[in-house]
């Protein structure tokens, strides 16, 4: 029986990550998670998932004027009172959910850290997705997340800012630095499909196995 494998996918706003992750799950024949993530671990923990959405892939901060756990919060206080969910709560259920998951299935986890919450877990395949800030700005338009360029610029580098400080955050690691990820891609360089054919042929030589 082949072995379970486990491919995550950073990206910078933009750059379609997220689309190559979907074509890549859905080629390989296996689950994708980005959203539905966020949904799931929300539903095992108990709580709303609009407190998981409020904080997703954001650093900590005060939320219902409690501290976080970071300084000094029992992050157990939330299940008695999801209206002083602390954000380190809503990433420690995140991160037991995508463990839970390398464990039970093969499956690709858009964002969240999972290469670094993963770091330690066979068969872990780590992607960063980026794209000149030109091609994302377009690509932004195309799917209607803005209306001009200027708007769609000022998202797209408010969204990485975010990401960046989430992540260097709760890692000992650099988002977007290479040395973090086994490979990465420029999104513009090739079409997604083509993109994604050269990903399989990386993860059959990689794991030496049929998929």
């Amino acid at each position: 029986m082949d072995k379970k494998y486990v491919i995550t996918v950073g990206r910078t706003f933009g750059s379609g990550g997220r689309v190559l992750g979907r074509l890549l799950a859905d080629r390989l024949g296996i689950p994708f998670y980005d959203k539905r993530l966020l949904l799931e671990a929300a539903r095992q923990a108990g709580v709303a998932p609009e407190y998981f959405e409020r904080n997703d892939e954001r650093m900590p901060r005060f939320i219902s004027g409690v501290f976080s756990f970071a300084h000094g919060f029992n992050p157990m206080s939330w299940y008695s009172d999801p209206t002083t969910i602390s954000s380190d709560s809503i990433y420690k259920a995140q991160c037991d959910y995508i463990r839970e998951l390398s464990a039970r299935e093969s499956c690709v986890i858009v964002g969240r850290t999972a290469d670094y919450v993963l770091r330690d877990v066979p068969n872990t395949i780590n992607i960063f997705v980026h794209a000149p800030e030109a091609a994302c700005v377009s690509r932004i338009i195309e799917r209607h997340d803005a209306l001009s360029p200027d708007e769609a610029r000022t998202l797209a580098r408010r969204a990485n800012k975010l990401r960046a400080a989430f992540y260097n955050f709760y890692t000992d690691k650099t988002w977007g630095d290479a040395r973090s990820y086994d490979l990465t891609l420029d999104s513009s360089l090739l079409p997604m499909e083509q993109s994604v054919d050269l990903i399989i042929s990386y993860l059959r030589t990689r794991l030496g196995q049929n998929i």
